[in-house]
């Protein structure tokens, strides 16, 4: 079991939905539409009455050739809303980034897990701040480039640094999960690779979580624009779910947890 906020979570035995609620003007899939706080509101009340188990609240965009913004800028856009979900809704909020002044900001408000998609890598300080703080964290795989001997082999050794790092700040093994960094610092190639493979991560033996929702490995799989990759994301959400990952990190909460409640129904009485 792992706790985040004030709830349990088995990630031994199941899998949870983590609701996307990005807070920016230029994300990939749906910049500007949570950016003020009523439409953030009701849309962090859709996702928890379609099941979502943790919001993530992002507010810096991360898609490939996005424009890094001030620590100032993104503690502006991050923190009414990570105090309007804390005080209006009982779910776990987790804060997507990776600077150590905006997860400060961000854990004194009340966010209760940190997700880094530089897997501590970015700011050292992040990792002091977990651990200062005791709360879970979920380290992504990432790198300049995708730019690899062994592409599965280094990325599992990518993540034992992450871990190591980690470890020597005082974060204990029962608040980090491992997330295997679908779209950064990897091919097309690569990405669907990480998917398939995610037992590698699995095999590191913490809970993974597994974001790939709406992301451009599904558009070229498809030839599909952002708003049309719901049946795609929901594919890799089982194959999540048959690899034993704990966690998918979705915008389309509903589909995908029809998606992991069908595969857990075949997977636990079809033997």
């Amino acid at each position: 079991m792992m706790k985040i906020g004030n709830r349990l979570f088995d990630v031994e035995n199941d899998c949870y939905i983590m609701g996307i609620l990005n807070v920016t003007p230029d994300s990939f899939s749906d910049g500007g539409k949570w950016n003020n706080l009523e439409a953030a509101k009701q849309h962090t009340a859709q996702m928890i009455a379609e099941g979502a188990s943790i919001i993530d609240i992002g507010g810096e965009s991360t898609r490939p050739g996005h424009v890094q913004i001030s620590d100032q800028e993104e503690i502006d856009r991050v923190l009414p809303v990570i105090e309007m979900v804390k005080s209006n809704f009982d779910i776990p909020v987790s804060i997507d980034s990776y600077k150590s002044q905006v997860v400060e900001a961000a854990l004194k408000a009340g966010a209760d897990l940190v997700n880094d998609i530089w897997g501590l890598k970015y700011d050292r300080k992040v990792a002091d701040l977990i651990a200062q703080y005791q709360v879970p964290c979920c380290l992504m795989h990432n790198r300049e480039k995708p730019e690899y001997d062994n592409f599965l082999d280094d990325m599992c050794q990518d993540m034992r640094d992450s871990l190591a790092i980690a470890k020597s700040a005082g974060i204990a093994d029962d608040k980090i999960i491992l997330d295997p960094g679908v779209g950064f610092g990897k091919t097309y190639e690569h990405n669907l690779t990480a998917i398939w493979h995610l037992e590698r991560l699995v095999e590191l033996g913490y809970p993974v979580l597994l974001a790939t929702s709406r992301k451009g490995t599904i558009g070229r799989a498809l030839d599909l624009p952002t708003d049309q990759r719901v049946e795609g994301t929901m594919v890799t959400t089982v194959i999540g779910v048959e690899k034993k990952a704990s966690f998918v990190r979705v915008h389309d909460v509903k589909e995908n947890l029809r998606a992991i409640r069908m595969t857990q129904a075949i997977m636990r009485e079809g033997r």
